[in-house]
């Protein structure tokens, strides 16, 4: 394989690309190969006008990166490394295992990896964050937070600002792309955690409207409970299922 990027006078259009990669890889979209541009693992040419021109070294550079993601689950960084070596003149490299990998929450303490507790859903001053700084402290572009948004994955408040959990979560899913999963794949994620949401506002709601002074913090002190709960039996479950998978 030849690194990819040289100007063609006959190339493939993106959507010829897509076409010719989706007889082996079926969920792959012009955004993913837009974001694979992007991660500077391919770089068609351009015509005069500046729609894009794929070789067919590129074509074959974007199958290699998405069977390695597919196959082997091999992070971006990992892939570019091996392409780098073989644009370097280095011969072809066979696919590597998978790296071990913590699984463990994005920029969280090492002592708080554990199940969650009913204070870490405690309610404050939340720090309020512009568009302009989370895109800063997640490391994506407007692009790419607006994708977030359409799935759900991220909302900003009724003012338009975002919460500090908003960073986590871009951040989060910005790792996941780099195993071949698309915000668009993780709608599911969003539609689960808001029906969780539903079912605790349901039991709580009741305890709200009560006078008594108290019953808004007993409601509150309820509500991170169950919370709690609810995230340590989704990940039970899913550790579980995971288990099965894994046929351990």
């Amino acid at each position: 394989m030849t690194a990819a990027g040289r100007p063609q006078n006959h190339g493939l259009s993106i959507g010829a690309v897509l076409a010719q990669l989706r007889q082996d890889f079926p969920d792959v979209t012009i955004s993913k190969i837009r974001f694979l541009e992007a991660e500077g693992l391919v770089q068609p040419g351009r015509t005069a006008s500046g729609y894009r021109q794929f070789a067919v070294a590129d074509v074959e550079r974007l199958r290699f990166v998405l069977a390695a993601q597919r196959d082997h689950y091999l992070p971006l960084k990992v892939i570019k490394e091996q392409l780098d070596a073989m644009d370097s003149g280095a011969g072809p490299v066979a696919a590597l295992p998978r790296p071990p990998r913590r699984l463990v929450p994005i920029d969280a303490p090492a002592e708080n990896v554990g199940l969650p507790e009913a204070a870490d859903f405690a309610t404050g001053k939340e720090l309020r964050l512009t568009q302009e700084e989370l895109l800063e402290q997640a490391g994506i572009d407007a692009a790419a937070l607006t994708e977030l948004q359409q799935y759900g994955l991220v909302r900003p408040g009724p003012a338009g600002f975002f919460d500090p959990d908003a960073v986590l979560v871009a951040r989060t899913v910005k790792a996941m792309t780099e195993f071949g999963i698309e915000p668009r794949h993780l709608r599911a994620f969003r539609a689960a955690a808001d029906r969780e949401v539903g079912l605790l506002e349901q039991i709580v709601t009741p305890v709200y409207r009560h006078r008594d002074p108290e019953a808004k913090s007993r409601a509150d002190e309820v509500v991170r409970e169950l919370a709690a709960l609810s995230v340590t039996l989704h990940t039970l479950l899913v550790k579980a299922g995971i288990r099965g998978v894994a046929g351990c």
